[in-house]
């Protein structure tokens, strides 16, 4: 404990965290890849989206939670952590359902991705615009191929969505180890608030402090 302890500890700050910025972008992703390829009518097209925004709000929210409870702080981070699994799974099913492929772990293609470090959709979409134009090299434009159009590439989307949950997720696991190391060396809101108390009454002059009054011989 340090003296300078305050009740309420620091929180928020999340849109700082890499997790949120990386779920955040899932998130984009998500949007734009259900209206382009999931049917609106579609009970998948809600929850795809659902569960997107799910990992997105439940990461701020239990940032902001963590200053008087880290208990909630962990909860919701576990549920984002949730969300986004159930997302990849969606996205599986979509490429398995329709006979595309899942890249593989060793896969050049999710490094360079990585590498790339894309900041907002449309840099997703200008690597995947990239990423067709490389595998179309020495191959004859099929039909209707429009070269800036980035509609056309479900499977490629869908994989680049499934590389960034993958690193949303492994962030998410890293939170939630160090939260509750955290937890079970710090303790909770209840703690410090037993901390901080102390601390102020030690702290007071010692004329200050309260004592057993005397009782007064005229009762």
């Amino acid at each position: 404990m340090t003296a300078s302890e305050p009740l309420i500890a620091k929180h928020g700050g999340y849109r700082k965290l890499k997790s949120f910025q990386v779920a955040q972008l899932v998130y984009d992703i998500t949007v734009r890849f259900c209206a382009r390829y999931i049917d609106k009518r579609s009970r998948t097209c809600d929850q795809m989206v659902q569960a997107a925004r799910s990992g997105v709000q439940n990461i701020a929210e239990g940032s902001q939670a963590s200053g008087t409870s880290k208990k909630t702080e962990i909860k919701l981070t576990n549920v984002a952590r949730a969300s986004l699994e159930e997302l990849r799974l969606d996205y599986e099913d979509f490429l398995r359902q329709r006979g595309l492929s899942i890249w593989e772990h060793g896969d050049h293609r999710r490094q360079q991705l990585i590498d790339r470090r894309c900041a907002s959709v449309d840099d997703v979409a200008q690597w995947v615009r990239e990423e067709h134009e490389r595998g179309l090299c020495g191959q004859s434009r099929p039909r209707g191929h429009k070269q800036t159009d980035p509609a056309i590439y479900p499977e490629l989307t869908a994989n680049v969505a499934l590389v960034l949950l993958a690193v949303a997720s492994s962030l998410l696991d890293r939170q939630l180890t160090a939260q509750a190391t955290a937890f079970e060396t710090e303790g909770g809101f209840t703690e410090r608030l037993y901390r901080v108390r102390t601390q102020k009454r030690s702290s007071r002059p010692s004329s200050t402090r309260s004592t057993k009054s005397t009782p007064s011989t005229s009762d």
